[in-house]
């Protein structure tokens, strides 16, 4: 159901260019943008838990580089009878080829899903 939400969403298919989206059990990750310039990250979560937070992250080569936003609330959404956190960052910043821009969510230890930005 989370591809569904990620459509509503207006986001674009992995990887192609700056834009893309990951899923990875119950976290997705949303990226807006064009050539190598990022928009927007938006990351959702299934079901409504309230207080869950949200941050993004830059990795390269399976390395950590930084972190490109600090922990966020998410707020509860429902859309057509799904229910979801969603947290969205505007970001306005150019990443290098390759680089990975990975999403994780408090109190899931699930691995974080990631979107490669490539030219």
């Amino acid at each position: 159901m989370a591809v569904s939400v990620m459509a509503v969403c207006a986001l674009g298919q992995a990887p192609a260019q700056a834009s893309g989206d990951a899923e990875d059990g119950p976290v997705s990750i949303g990226v807006i943008g064009d050539g190598l310039r990022v928009r927007e990250v938006r990351v959702l979560l299934d079901g409504w838990k309230p207080g869950v937070r949200a941050r993004i992250s830059e990795w390269r080569g399976g390395q950590y580089v930084r972190e490109i936003r600090e922990w966020k609330a998410m707020s509860s959404k429902e859309t057509r009878g799904y229910k979801y956190e969603i947290a969205t960052w505007k970001i306005g910043k150019d990443f290098r080829h390759r680089s990975r821009i990975c999403a994780e969510v408090s109190g899931h230890t699930e691995r974080m899903p990631c979107v490669t930005i490539q030219r």
